[in-house]
């Protein structure tokens, strides 16, 4: 069963929220402040952390940041900061997605499993993976290519570890906008060429023979690592 761990100091929207994961099917832990909530991370197994900003000591800011050194653990931000400034640091920074207060818990619940179903394979056991000359790490979210890290700008980064995580499989486009973009997502399907394009250019000295991102003209996109 998949675990949430709740970081929120106002006891009554933190038993709010666990009361409609535990009615979802989930196990909920919950922390009041920014140090509770890295003793409970580095000591528990989570599937998920639904993180505030405005904590008592450590912040939410800096407990995201924490997670990111440590682990590629699923994170969506739920505060009342809703500035713009404010949505791009946390999207910027590593979250999966933000939310702002007052919220609809029915609405949390369901961006939580939209953000499960597209990150479903990561595992910090198994957080580096190697292929030929590149370096995926899921717990740090970073790229290296012949030991130099690759900057990517967050969604592109997203992309190629999802494709990577599923290597040799065929996604369309529209799977891809779903599982990297989200089911909200309403611009259009170029999004995913564009990334694709800027990918392969980052990677342009990756050797065909250690793997390649292949177009499967008219179906979709591959991470090819041969069979």
């Amino acid at each position: 069963m998949k675990t949430i761990l709740i970081v929120e100091d106002e006891e009554a929207i933190a038993r709010v929220l666990a009361a409609y994961l535990k009615k979802a099917g989930f196990e909920v832990d919950r922390a009041a402040d920014g140090e509770e909530a890295m003793q409970q991370f580095e000591a528990g197994d989570y599937s998920l952390v639904l993180l505030d900003i405005t904590l008592p000591g450590i912040d939410g800011w800096e407990l995201l940041r924490f997670i990111r050194a440590k682990s590629a653990c699923p994170v969506i931000m739920l505060t009342a900061r809703d500035r713009l400034q404010d949505r791009l640091g946390g999207l910027n920074g590593g979250a999966d997605d933000y939310m702002t207060k007052p919220f609809v818990p029915e609405e949390v619940v369901a961006r939580i499993g939209a953000v499960l179903r597209r990150r479903p394979h990561w595992t910090d056991g198994e957080s580096r993976r190697y292929y030929g000359n590149l370096l995926l790490d899921y717990a740090s979210r970073t790229v290296y290519l012949n030991a130099a890290e690759v900057s990517l700008t967050p969604r592109d980064l997203s992309l190629l570890l999802f494709l990577a995580e599923n290597p040799n499989r065929i996604f369309t486009r529209e799977q891809l906008i779903e599982q990297v973009w989200g089911m909200d997502y309403d611009g259009s399907d170029r999004a995913v060429d564009l990334s694709i394009k800027r990918l392969r250019q980052s990677l342009s000295h990756w050797p065909a023979d250690a793997g390649e991102i292949r177009t499967l003209r008219g179906t979709g996109y591959q991470f090819w690592i041969g069979e």
